[in-house]
């Protein structure tokens, strides 16, 4: 089964720009991660910066794009895994391991589905789908196979450029994780109290940020819903 663990990052983390000495050190803790988590891990991006991340809502029937973090936060999404695990319990022992677990924290989700991408490369990104969690639709409902539907059109309007993909399931089924003086601390829910969620993801290519954010504002989402796409680092792994 997949599990969907989004990498939480604090204030501390922010400034650690690709390019950077601090950048370069987290890469080496990241790959010897990888190397001895291979097996589990089914897809996967870091994300540069959320200072660069451009947010698409709705504003009526139009989109509206808008550059720069949604709000002032101090925790932002840094990056995230898919793994391909055989349940839950050894989805958040993984995510333990997550370097970045020792000073922020793991989300873990079962996924509905997920559609595995290749290597990442310079000209990635991701949208990561957010909703208030009030709206999040429930998997096997009459609304959820509507959305399917949506979503299945705007695969066909773009389909060249995706690369993979998926749903998760409802927030109640999260895990959130930290490491803090070698103890996994194990907390259900979602990491943040906040009204919005992660729901979805997908991930795409495009020339520069122009053509992502004409991407993203074909993705379907809820009247209360936003895109975040952000641009994938390319770290050769």
């Amino acid at each position: 089964m997949h599990y969907f663990a989004t990498i939480v990052s604090g204030e501390a983390d922010r400034g650690k720009k690709p390019g950077t000495p601090e950048f370069a050190a987290g890469v080496e803790k990241y790959a010897a991660f990888q190397e001895q988590a291979a097996a589990a891990i089914a897809g996967g991006a870091a994300l540069f910066p959320v200072d660069t991340a451009i947010n698409v809502r709705s504003d009526g029937d139009q989109p509206l794009v808008t550059d720069g973090p949604f709000t002032e936060q101090a925790e932002v999404v840094g990056g995230f895994y898919v793994f391909d695990c055989p349940d839950l319990d050894a989805a958040v022992e993984l995510a333990g391991r997550i370097p970045t677990a020792a000073r922020g924290s793991i989300e873990v989700r079962p996924m509905v589905m997920w559609a595995p991408h290749g290597q990442p490369g310079a000209d990635w990104w991701t949208a990561l789908l957010w909703e208030s969690q009030g709206d999040v639709i429930e998997p096997d409902t009459p609304e959820w196979a509507a959305a399917i539907v949506e979503h299945e059109r705007f695969e066909q309007q773009v389909g060249e450029v995706i690369r993979g993909g998926g749903a998760l399931r409802p927030p109640a089924t999260a895990v959130t994780v930290r490491m803090r003086d070698g103890h996994l601390l194990r907390t259900d829910g979602p990491y943040t109290e906040g009204a919005e969620v992660v729901d979805g993801v997908y991930v795409f290519t495009a020339a520069g940020p122009a053509q992502a954010a004409e991407i993203a504002t074909k993705i379907p989402r809820g009247a209360k819903g936003r895109t975040e796409v952000r641009r994938i680092v390319d770290v050769g792994f």
